[in-house]
């Protein structure tokens, strides 16, 4: 197993009892979603240990090569036509490694959530629907489902029973908003709990999101 990816953890309290591994964006890196931790209305939920871990650095075709962090290549716009299936799933191995982590350090998959943005999102979905247990829910913004066509197949019959969480800006230029429902209603097909949130906004958050968020987050806590 090659070393474990470089990221951020904070904790909420001492001896946290449940675990947010949050994935960032194309180009970014575990510190974009760092401020999000003071935004949240937490109460009541317990101790949490949040994980920003920082992509590897590739070349992304669509930027014209450039180097940057990312969790698999972008061969084109339409991101879906083709796809960097081997770019996936090894962020897949990665971020199970993540979750492997927090399981030993004793917080259970069942509370642990996998949470992303943009690429992120995708590997949210990519990994967790393919995770051999039922995790505390997968919260997945401004993003889209990869590998859609093999999911039916590659799917443990465990993340039937993990909630997800989707949202999506109706003016989102970068992941079209249609990708984001095609990937909803794939997932309501196959019998997925799928919570849904769009507002008026581009690729980004807005303030209505971060307060859906933290209810999503303080009820698959509970």
């Amino acid at each position: 197993m090659s070393q474990l990816l470089e990221n951020i953890a904070i904790e909420t309290a001492p001896n946290p009892t449940a675990a947010i591994i949050w994935l960032h964006g194309l180009g970014a890196d575990g510190n974009d979603f760092v401020p999000i931790v003071n935004e949240l209305d937490l109460r009541g939920t317990p101790e949490i240990r949040f994980v920003f871990p920082h992509a590897r650095e590739i070349p992304v075709t669509l930027n014209n090569g450039y180097v940057m962090r990312a969790w698999y290549d972008i061969i084109g716009a339409d991101l879906v036509k083709r796809e960097d299936e081997a770019g996936l799933r090894a962020s897949q191995r990665e971020i199970e490694a993540l979750i492997a982590r927090e399981k030993a350090r004793g917080i259970p998959a069942e509370r642990i959530i996998v949470a992303g943005f943009s690429q992120g999102c995708a590997m949210a979905l990519q990994t967790g629907l393919r995770h051999p247990e039922k995790l505390a829910g997968l919260l997945c913004l401004s993003g889209y489902l990869p590998l859609a066509d093999k999911l039916s197949q590659e799917r443990e019959p465990a993340s039937l029973a993990t909630p997800i969480f989707l949202a999506h800006g109706r003016n989102d230029a970068v992941v079209p908003i249609k990708r984001a429902e095609d990937s909803r209603e794939l997932l309501k097909a196959l019998g997925y709990q799928v919570e849904w949130h769009e507002y008026p906004m581009e690729h980004s958050l807005c303030d209505q999101e971060i307060d859906a968020i933290g209810a999503w987050i303080r009820r698959v806590l509970a």
